[in-house]
């Protein structure tokens, strides 16, 4: 009975913890409209269609404003929900506030075609060129961030690019509210709209001054990168001078790589090492891009900043559960194998049933290792090739409904999920469990598609 408090307490405190989150985020959302609409005189002779159009204006700045608290890795905003959910629920709200701020001057020139005079940014006033700027800043940032693949633009160009089209777009529809000056006439209206441009000041403060800062004074160098199957290198770090950075197994960090933090040129990746291990750090990354195939040309001795952990794909979320199913498709090994190094490490004897998918069998990568580590574990394999080699005894195709009801026990509704790979794999992963009837609420993904 006390073994099942434990876990109980935990889930009730992240569940509290991410209501309490929820309940700012729409106070934060709602008050200034609120505030701003409804407090204080109101203009005479302003229709329905003019008002109502503000109201989307405002909304759509408060939300995307709040953008910045969602992307800026606050651990503790993120761990209730994990990484994957609040980029989710980042990039439905950016739709929705891009949706809300389009629709702003779209209603007024339908309802007021004398507006349309206002593009003229020659002759138009400021607060109408400021406007301007930041819907045209919005629709670049919504068609990049929508299509990025389609339009081949590279991940780092991408990235660099959004950040900077976000903040113009905030900054200059600031400008504007305040310049327009008709909801913000009065002294409480003009600091709510101040507190929250100093409010968005502070987190872009946060994520390209002072968090830069804090990784360039925590820099770790590469002691070795080791060849793995499959295209993969294991890139081992070792800290600068201090103590190693402290992590759940599964959890992934963003690295800097010949660059310094302040050129905001990162990529995220699964930790590989256990948790148990604080003298080195290290990282297994398939060659799947431009950046990821120049890790086989890092030297010893080279400069790589860290910034983690993230993530909540973590048995040690589950202290107290009586086992664990893992679910991976090629390099989605990665935190799996942190998990499972970690648990030889405590010599941790829960069971976990692994599925393991991959192309063929020189793609497995930590083929021997996970082998040697069924011999130390609780462990039980199944791996899953689409081209096995001859006399192949186990799996062959796909993970699909009818392999995981094979190997599952019949108290699988108890145990808890881990599922990492390419995304299609994911998805249909996700959906065989749930044609399974397994809960939701046991199955956690990890998932890098950001953008």
């Amino acid at each position: 009975m006390m073994k099942l408090i434990r876990p109980l307490k935990e889930k009730t405190k992240r569940t509290i913890r991410g209501s309490l989150w929820a309940l700012l985020y729409i106070l934060l959302t709602v008050g200034p409209l609120l505030t701003t609409m409804f407090i204080g005189p109101t203009l005479p002779g302003r229709e329905f269609w003019r008002e109502f159009s503000v109201a989307l204006g405002f909304s759509g700045l408060a939300l995307m404003t709040l953008q910045f608290v969602i992307t800026a890795r606050f651990q503790p905003v993120k761990e209730p929900f994990g990484s994957d959910i609040i980029y989710l629920f980042h990039r439905q709200i950016s739709i929705a506030s891009f949706l809300f701020i389009i629709a702003h001057p779209l209603i007024l020139f339908f309802t007021d075609p004398a507006t349309l005079q206002l593009l003229n940014l020659i002759n138009a006033p400021w607060r109408a060129r400021l406007a301007v700027t930041s819907v045209i800043a919005v629709t670049l940032l919504g068609v990049t961030a929508l299509w990025r693949r389609e339009l081949k633009i590279e991940y780092d160009t991408w990235r660099l690019s959004h950040g900077f089209l976000a903040t113009l777009a905030v900054g200059t529809a600031f400008g504007h509210i305040l310049l327009v000056n008709h909801y913000t006439s009065i002294p409480l209206k003009r600091v709510l709209w101040i507190v929250y441009g100093v409010f968005w000041v502070s987190l872009l403060a946060y994520t390209r001054v002072y968090k830069p800062w804090m990784e360039l004074r925590r820099s770790y160098r590469i002691k070795e990168v080791i060849k793995e199957r499959g295209g993969a290198w294991s890139v081992v770090l070792k800290p600068d001078g201090y103590s190693n950075l402290k992590f759940q197994p599964g959890q992934f960090a963003w690295i800097s790589v010949h660059m310094n933090p302040f050129q905001h040129v990162e990529h995220p990746f699964s930790i590989t090492s256990s948790a148990e291990n604080h003298e080195t750090l290290s990282f297994t990354i398939k060659e799947l891009g431009d950046f990821t195939s120049t890790i086989k040309n890092l030297k010893e001795g080279e400069k790589v900043y860290v910034d983690g952990p993230h993530g909540a794909l973590t048995i040690d979320r589950y202290p107290d559960l009586k086992g664990f199913v893992f679910i991976a498709g090629g390099v989605g090994v990665t935190p799996m194998i942190s998990m499972l190094r970690t648990m030889a490490d405590r010599d941790d004897q829960r069971p976990v049933l692994f599925f393991y998918a991959n192309r063929d069998w020189e793609s497995v990568i930590f083929r021997e290792e996970i082998s040697s580590l069924e011999k130390k574990l609780n462990l039980t394999m199944v791996h899953v090739l689409e081209n096995p080699p001859e006399n192949w005894k186990e799996e062959i195709g796909y993970i699909t409904p009818e392999i995981l009801d094979k190997y599952l026990p019949v108290d699988r509704g108890t145990l808890q999920y881990f599922i990492c790979g390419p995304e299609p794999m994911m998805d249909a992963v996700e959906n065989a469990l749930q044609q399974l009837h397994l809960p939701p609420a046991m199955i956690r993904t990890e998932r890098f598609s950001l953008g």
